[in-house]
């Protein structure tokens, strides 16, 4: 019977997806919905909605805090009587690095 263990050790995609669902759920992992991935939170110590930053011009992507913007957009949520349960926001453009961006900055008068 162990021998029958053996042969397939690799977790199936429902396992998988359950097990990131529940890391969602507990607010350890987000998802990013316009690259189809799964990230860990950089900031599980507190309750919060995540905002991502995501270059278009080379992959790069992090996680900040907006508290304040996300307090006021869940203030407008509320008064038009939604009440919002989880939020993911991507914010889309070119990150400080990347040579695209450098070459379209302005060159000090």
């Amino acid at each position: 019977m162990l021998g029958d263990l053996e042969g397939d050790s690799s977790a199936k995609p429902p396992t998988v997806y359950r097990a990131l669902e529940f890391l969602m759920d507990m607010g350890l992992a987000h998802r990013i919905e316009s690259l189809n991935a799964f990230v860990a939170c950089g900031h599980w110590g507190h309750g919060h909605s995540a905002v991502f930053l995501i270059c278009d011009t080379c992959g790069w992507s992090g996680e900040m805090h907006a508290d304040q913007s996300v307090k006021k957009l869940a203030q407008e949520i509320a008064a038009v009587g939604f009440q919002m349960r989880s939020s993911v926001m991507e914010i889309r453009g070119i990150c400080e690095r990347c040579p695209e961006r450098k070459s379209r900055k302005k060159p000090n008068a």
